[in-house]
């Protein structure tokens, strides 16, 4: 099962071969400093007493300090023991120290079910004792292509050409925005920078 989403989290690469220009692998090498996606590689363990302990500890003096400065919203603090007993129950993030992480494209709907947006660039990374090697999928106007990008390959109809659904998304997700250069409105169709010009 976990293959199939893994498969499926790779529908980026079809980017490639289409009317879309490439993606740039973007190489980084350094100290562990890439997001997978938000966060920096990471595992979940186990609760042990110390870390129960740290966790009841940062617990009850976050709670002081916000009844401190919120009295009119203060809550009466659990006992140490019973917090305790909760934070055993837990798991906790630790940093990666060795292992590979793939992250896909991250997107989401909005407002509609064909209503697009981007949230994070697809990133292979492999950690190793606080040092990092990943490669990001960086694609030109990043927010506008993978939006327009989801819209063809998703919303269109496969059973005309491509031209045919280029012309479709145009018409149906229009990709203009509007900003000022001084006193004057300007609109960009951003569909003109993310296409290869054959397809213009």
């Amino acid at each position: 099962m976990k293959l199939k989403y893994y498969i499926r989290d790779l529908d980026f690469l079809k980017a490639y071969n289409s009317p879309f220009k490439p993606p740039q692998p973007k190489l980084y090498i350094g100290k562990t400093a890439i997001g997978t996606p938000y966060f920096l590689p990471r595992r979940w363990v186990k609760a042990t007493p110390a870390r129960a302990v740290k966790a009841t500890v940062d617990y009850i003096r976050e709670r002081r300090n916000f009844n401190k400065r919120n009295p009119e919203y203060a809550r009466e603090l659990k006992p140490f023991r019973e917090v305790y007993e909760d934070k055993m129950r837990c798991t906790y993030a630790v940093p990666k120290r060795f292992g590979f992480n793939y992250t896909g494209l991250g997107w989401k709907t909005k407002w509609r079910p064909d209503d697009y947006r981007f949230e994070w660039s697809p990133v292979f990374s492999f950690v190793f004792f606080k040092w990092q090697i990943a490669i990001s999928f960086i694609a030109p106007e990043c927010h506008h292509y993978w939006e327009c990008w989801l819209y063809y390959t998703r919303e269109t109809d496969k059973t005309k050409t491509v031209k045919e659904r280029l012309k479709q998304a145009r018409e149906k997700y229009p990709c203009n925005w509007s900003r000022y250069n001084g006193a004057e409105e300007e609109t960009i169709c951003y569909w003109n920078s993310i296409l290869k010009t054959r397809y213009l």
